[in-house]
């Protein structure tokens, strides 16, 4: 049966076939996993680190969300996690396409933009870097963000052979606009539960 980086994000399958499956296969045992079409590869190769990025990104999401943040950011990132496992399953087909896998949308891309001027609207204007912290759920958002960044980075790897045609090139722009929107609602948690923002101080350090 095919497998789709079963590893990192085990419910594509019943996704992809809509059936019942052991949670293991065996298969995997001697350091290989299968993309869509029957491809093995090492657990280490580029679609596999990338499918593990983003099963980290979306946990850490869902992390934050189960800090107790309001119903309206729970919602949004809740959609962002149904988008997460869309663009696995892009990495899963490595590069190529298949019928089964809808594509990203531009508008999913455009609902972050505007999830960002909503958030910033609400913010201080920032004079200064800020360290990653706050609250709980603002520091799981900063956490979250940089996990997004390292997808974004492994994906920028896998792009190289990757052709014009794939919905990986989507994905790059929706995965940076995600890591920007990551960042501006760990700052809004932040603000909201009335957690003052460090800044970084060039120089500085503890007991100076």
């Amino acid at each position: 049966m095919e497998e789709r980086c079963r590893e990192n994000i085990p419910q594509a399958n019943f996704y992809l076939k809509n059936q019942l499956m052991k949670i293991y296969t065996k298969t995997g045992d001697h350091g290989e996993t299968g993309l869509l079409g029957g491809r093995r590869v090492e657990k280490d190769h580029p679609a596999i680190r990338l499918c593990g990025d983003l099963d980290e990104t979306n946990a850490g999401i869902g992390w934050a969300i189960a800090c107790g943040l309001d119903s309206r950011l729970k919602d949004v990132l809740e959609s962002i996690q149904q988008d997460l496992f869309i663009v696995g399953s892009h990495v899963a087909a490595h590069g190529g396409t298949s019928k089964k896998i809808p594509g990203l949308p531009p508008a999913r891309t455009e609902s972050l933009e505007q999830e960002i001027d909503r958030a910033e609207s609400d913010l201080p204007a920032m004079t200064a870097f800020i360290l990653p912290g706050g609250s709980k759920a603002g520091a799981v958002l900063h956490m979250a963000r940089t996990i997004c960044r390292r997808a974004e980075r492994s994906l920028v790897t896998m792009l190289h052979e990757v052709p014009a045609e794939s919905p990986l090139w989507s994905d790059l722009v929706y995965l940076n606009r995600l890591a920007d929107l990551l960042f501006v609602l760990a700052r809004l948690v932040n603000l909201r539960e009335g957690k003052t923002e460090t800044k970084w101080l060039p120089g500085h350090s503890a007991g100076k």
